[in-house]
């Protein structure tokens, strides 16, 4: 469907234009399927391309979402289809989706134009990879961000593995093994959002995109676009960020000594007073065990690799993660059937056997890596 995605160009005061792309499935809380990347990534390019385009506005139809991550539902019924049918290898769907999904987070994160998500409502997983490398990323009062990948049997894909490592403190592995939900007061302090907009103010930013007077120079145009966006900010009642208030306490309970060490202080804030490191707790609990240690290696090894690397080391990973068991039965148990009670392969942590998760980084054998172009 060609209205999946739908694209327009604002004009401006100067003749210039902005691309505007509206991701457009609120049915499903725009949730990113192949078809809407593939609607995308070609128009952004062409838009980045254009000298007559200054910048890209990025955002969600409806009220509830920008977006709630990658068209998992799907790749889970093609894989499905494929074992009943005899096959062993990931259906076709699977690489392609992974390798279109990460060169269009990487185009974002690299584009010298302006780009501005507006990250409003509901923002998970794939949604926060096309928001993480945004130029000018957009929160309101109602934005929910997580990377809940631990509750389907993945991990924080996306670029996570670059991004989480460079949160504050040990923030990053606890979002990772937490899935814990974010608010724009959290957002802003992980460094996933600049801007704390009202919802309402949605138009009126676009209006003023049309309104203001653009030049041919990139560097100028973000900072005409920051200070757009900055007089237009409103935190008045913004909810603390429990993030930032926690700090301390998560880093005590992540600590330094490995994930073995980390488990049973994750399992205890279960029965924490606080509410939302009670539900941190609980989420880890219940979450995939293999999760939990394909998180904490991605994290480890990816610590001082490059965008670029991560992205190709993060796209064998996740064509390997999404063929094992686990990612099959926890999208069933969530999103399908969402009887919540999921089969695990492993009933705790320690039972993990560690070489075959790291088997999930080895080299693959497909030859040139799909992402070899990325610098």
């Amino acid at each position: 469907m060609n209205d999946c995605v739908l694209l327009r160009e604002i004009p401006t005061a100067c003749g210039r234009r902005f691309g505007h792309a509206t991701l457009n499935v609120p049915a499903t809380l725009n949730a990113l399927s192949l078809e809407m990347i593939d609607r995308l990534a070609p128009q952004l390019d062409r838009w980045l391309a254009d000298p007559a385009v200054v910048g890209v506005v990025i955002d969600g139809a409806g009220d509830r979402a920008f977006c709630a991550g990658g068209d998992v539902r799907a790749l889970q019924r093609e894989i499905v289809a494929a074992r009943a049918a005899g096959a062993s290898a990931a259906p076709a769907v699977v690489p392609a989706f992974f390798e279109r999904e990460y060169r269009l987070d990487y185009r974002i994160h690299t584009s010298l134009k302006p780009i501005l998500c507006w990250g409003h409502g509901v923002v998970m997983g794939g949604g926060i990879g096309l928001m993480a490398g945004a130029s000018h990323r957009v929160v309101t009062h109602q934005t929910r961000m997580a990377m809940p990948e631990i509750t389907i049997g993945l991990y924080p894909d996306v670029g996570g593995s670059w991004f989480l490592n460079r949160m504050p403190g040990r923030t990053g592995l606890f979002l990772a093994l937490t899935g814990a939900q974010l608010n724009a007061a959290d957002a802003r302090f992980a460094g996933l959002a600049d801007f704390v907009l009202a919802q309402a103010d949605h138009d009126a930013v676009l209006s003023a995109l049309s309104a203001t007077c653009w030049s041919r120079n990139a560097d100028s145009n973000h900072n005409n676009l920051s200070r757009l966006l900055d007089e237009m900010c409103d935190e008045e009642g913004l909810s603390p960020s429990r993030l930032r208030m926690h700090y301390d306490r998560i880093d005590t309970v992540i600590g330094r000594r490995g994930l073995d060490a980390i488990v049973p202080r994750l399992q205890a804030l279960a029965a924490d007073a606080d509410p939302w490191l009670a539900t941190a707790g609980k989420t880890f609990a219940h979450g995939a065990p293999s999760s939990a240690v394909l998180s904490s290696l991605m994290l480890q090894r990816a610590r001082h690799l490059s965008l670029a690397e991560v992205f190709r080391l993060e796209y064998r990973v996740s064509v390997a993660a999404t063929m094992a068991p686990d990612f099959a039965e926890g999208v069933r148990a969530l999103l399908i059937d969402k009887d919540r009670a999921p089969r695990w392969q492993d009933d705790s942590v320690s039972a993990v056997d560690r070489a075959r998760i790291e088997s999930f980084l080895a080299p693959g054998k497909e030859g040139s890596h799909p992402l070899a172009d990325l610098e």
